[in-house]
């Protein structure tokens, strides 16, 4: 009994540094804008290639787990992520950090499969087995959540690059324990991998947000976006069709089909959206605009962290309660409100009304997101059970991913519009200036200290102005959210009911 819960705890260790990395960044965006030079685009492919090629390879990567055995896949994972936080620490330039952060990404989608099945395989008792996911679980949810903290708390006292480096001694004592403690598990060779497919629908997804990301920039010519546009969706759409036609898919593109699976991805999707689009908003609202240290906004944030992470058991007793239809519809309605009571705040001078509405926001949007998991899995057969987690692990990092884009897309589309800026700059430093705060504060800090002081008023302003835009949009999208989910979930009326209706 011991050893189970031994290497449980090893399973954790394994878990929390990539549950970390997906928000760990989120507070140290400014410092990243000025300390690399990254531009706007760059510092969010910076921040979202972790969770969207994530999103692509952690399918195939439990595929190659039943292949060789989890044991050896976590020790490969573990391995090429510590490799790869090592190579971020020290990338000299936004290019090479997108690129170590692609690999962190491909180590983290090995741990993850490695270690929900390290907790099957290691629990045989269902009601012991239930436990450990629920830890599991809750790892992860808290790990994801309190990244911004960690970060704030690493730059308080380091540079930028500690935030990889304190994987590595993580990284270490889980090889170590796994290679003493963990049993090995046999293989099956017979086992189809599928890269190819996962290497497609990462392509398609990535030139899909590249094209966005392009296209929305009015100086830039529209031929690339197209280009890219075109690819991403010829190789979504092939991706489908090989799903339809291989005899071992990485999803199971039926259950597409299904109204409830469909909607509860949705949701998912959207929560995550929501969550972590508003939590890299906030970060630089915070440093650029109020002045506060990395930590002082990673403690500001505290209350959305707190309230995401501990209201898994609330959310299930909510359902339970009150029914999936009425807890998901309710969850997104109050999402919503919250956007739009933060679009109205003033986060200089009403600290207490933001953190009311960050706690709404934290549990609303994470109940929403726990009912949309609830969805996916009560509505798929029984038989087809990991399939439908395919789907809610796809939706989940897909909307981590996605939501940093969208945040980030439309708050350059609203800032750039909203900049006035001072006379007495080169037509390129005024270029530079318009695509974001964090390059903005890269020209004011090549000019006197009088006019610097007028480029940052400018940008502050308007990145406090199009941050409020956001924010409300946001809150539209989301109520329009609601109504379509109270419609789409009609005769649910809890988590362990479905609705054969496709």
């Amino acid at each position: 009994m011991f050893r189970q819960w031994l290497i449980l705890m090893v399973i954790v260790l394994a878990y929390v540094p990539v549950a970390i990395d997906a928000t760990v960044l989120h507070v140290a965006a400014p410092t990243l804008s000025v300390a690399l030079g990254a531009s706007g685009s760059e510092l969010l492919w910076i921040i979202d290639i972790y969770s969207l090629v994530m999103a692509g390879m952690v399918l195939p990567m439990g595929a190659l787990g039943d292949r060789i055995g989890f044991k050896r896949l976590m020790v490969a994972g573990c391995s090429l992520f510590g490799l790869a936080s090592l190579a971020a620490a020290y990338a000299p330039d936004a290019v090479l950090l997108i690129a170590a952060r692609a690999l962190l990404a491909v180590g983290a989608a090995m741990i993850l499969p490695a270690t929900l099945a390290g907790v099957r395989n290691t629990f045989s008792d269902v009601r012991a087995r239930n436990i450990a996911l629920g830890i599991w679980a809750a790892v992860g949810a808290g790990g994801a959540a309190f990244g911004p903290l960690v970060g704030g708390i690493v730059l308080a006292h380091f540079s930028w690059g500690a935030v990889f480096l304190i994987n590595l001694p993580v990284v270490a004592l889980v090889l170590l324990l796994t290679w003493r403690y963990v049993p090995a598990q046999p293989g099956n060779l017979q086992q189809r991998l599928n890269f190819t497919h996962a290497l497609m629908l990462v392509v398609a997804v990535l030139a899909l947000v590249w094209a966005a990301k392009t296209a929305i920039k009015p100086d830039d010519a529209w031929q690339p976006a197209a280009l890219a546009l075109s690819m991403g969706a010829v190789l979504l759409i092939a991706f489908v069709q090989l799903q339809r036609r291989t005899l071992s898919p990485l999803l199971d593109v039926g259950l597409f089909t299904h109204r409830i699976i469909v909607t509860g991805a949705v949701m998912a999707m959207t929560s995550m959206v929501a969550l972590v689009g508003f939590e890299l908003l906030m970060a630089q609202e915070l440093q650029f605009v109020l002045g506060k240290t990395p930590l002082q906004a990673g403690i500001f944030m505290l209350p959305i962290m707190l309230a995401s992470s501990l209201c898994g058991p609330l959310a299930g007793l909510l359902v339970s309660r009150f029914g999936l239809r009425r807890v998901a519809a309710v969850g997104m309605a109050l999402s919503a409100l919250s956007f739009y009571g933060l679009a109205k705040t003033d986060f200089a001078w009403q600290q207490w009304q933001a953190w009311g509405w960050m706690v709404l926001l934290g549990l609303s949007a994470a109940t929403a997101l726990l009912s949309g998991t609830s969805a996916i899995m009560s509505a798929a057969p029984p038989g087809k059970a990991a399939a439908a987690g395919a789907i809610e692990t796809m939706a989940y990092e897909l909307g981590a991913g996605m939501g940093i884009a969208l945040a980030g897309l439309l708050l350059a589309r609203s800032y750039r519009t909203a900049m006035v800026l001072p006379q007495g700059l080169a037509p390129e430093e005024v270029a530079q200036a318009l695509s974001s705060i964090g390059e903005a504060a890269q020209v004011a800090m090549t000019l006197d200290d009088a006019l610097a002081v007028h480029v940052m008023q400018a940008a502050s302003q308007a990145f406090s102005y199009s941050h409020s835009t956001v924010l409300g949009l946001a809150g539209t999208l989301l109520a329009l959210l609601a109504v379509i989910v109270w419609f789409a979930l009609r005769g649910v009326t809890d988590s362990r009911s479905t609705d054969a209706a496709h």
